[in-house]
C-alpha cells in the first residue's frame, strides 16, 4: 500500500485494486503532465476521490471530467462543495459531519473542521488514515487577540474530542503544518498526536514550504510517531 504526496493537501493512497485521491488541487507538474494525469488516470482499478471543502486549494472542478476516463468512479465531497455551487448536486455523495459513506471496499466518516467542510477518517484494506482537510488550530499569535486564540484553540480541542471517541487511534494521519501561521504554526499538529494515538504522520497544507513542514519531526518522533518528511511532488510513501 502506497501514499503519493501530489501538493498542498493532495494525496493519493493506493492498495490492491482501489485509489482513494483526497483534496487534488494541482498535479505535481503543469500542462497535464504530472503523476495524476500520466500513471494515476489510466490506471484501470476502482476510483474514490474525496475533497473535504470548496476552497480553491482543496477541491478542484477538474476532478469531475476524470469521469471520462473512469465511468464508475465514486465522488465523495463535503456538503459545502455543493451549496457553494462549486458542483452539481448530483455530481458526488455529499457528507456532512457525523455522516458516513460505506461500500464493499471503503469506507468514509466525516468528522469536523475548524474553517469549513469536513475531515474524512478513511477505512481501506485494514489501514485507516485520517485526513484533516482545513482541521487545525488555526490562530496568527502575532496577530490574534487573546479571545480568539482561546476561542480557536477551543473549537480545534472540541473536534479532536469528538474524533478521539470514534478512533482514538489512527494508523496515518495528514493534517496541516502551515508556517505562514506564525510563531505556533506547529501547536495544533502537536494536540492532535498528543490526543490520537498517530503510527505516521504526514505533514501537508505547506505548499512549496517543505522545510517548514518537516520542521514538525522530532516534535512527531518524541511522541513515538513515524514522521514522512516530504521533499518532492510526487514522492512516494511506503505504508505497508
Amino acid at each position: 500500500m502506497t501514499l503519493t504526496y501530489i501538493y498542498h493537501s493532495g494525496f493519493a493512497l493506493q492498495t490492491e485494486g482501489v485509489t482513494v485521491v483526497m483534496d487534488y488541487w494541482k498535479d505535481t507538474a503543469p500542462d497535464g503532465k504530472g503523476w495524476v494525469h500520466q500513471t494515476l488516470l489510466p490506471d484501470s482499478q476502482r476510483l474514490y476521490v474525496l475533497s473535504s471543502h470548496f476552497h480553491p486549494d482543496h477541491f478542484n472542478r477538474e476532478v469531475l471530467s476524470w469521469r471520462e476516463q473512469h465511468p464508475d468512479i465514486c465522488y465523495l465531497f463535503s456538503a459545502d462543495i455543493a451549496a457553494h455551487r462549486r458542483a452539481p448536486r448530483d455530481a458526488a455523495h455529499y457528507l456532512h459531519k457525523g455522516e458516513v459513506y460505506e461500500d464493499e471496499r471503503i469506507r468514509v466518516e466525516a468528522f469536523g473542521s475548524t474553517d469549513v467542510g469536513v475531515s474524512f477518517l478513511i477505512d481501506v484494506d485494514g489501514v485507516r488514515l485520517f485526513h484533516a482537510g482545513d482541521l487545525n488550530n488555526w490562530h496568527w499569535s502575532e496577530e490574534s487577540t487573546p479571545q480568539e486564540i482561546k476561542k480557536a484553540e477551543g473549537d480545534f480541542l472540541a473536534e479532536l474530542r469528538d474524533l478521539k471517541r470514534v478512533a482514538p487511534r489512527v494508523d496515518v494521519a495528514c493534517f496541516p503544518v502551515d508556517n505562514r501561521m506564525g510563531r505556533d504554526y506547529m501547536r495544533g499538529a502537536q494536540q492532535f498526536v498528543d490526543c490520537i494515538k498517530t503510527t505516521t504522520f504526514v505533514p501537508m497544507h505547506f505548499g512549496e514550504e517543505y522545510a517548514g513542514g518537516n520542521a514538525f519531526q522530532p516534535i512527531a518522533e518524541e511522541r513515538g510517531c513515524r514522521f514522512v518528511a516530504i521533499h518532492e511532488k510526487g514522492q512516494r510513501i511506503e505504508l505497508k
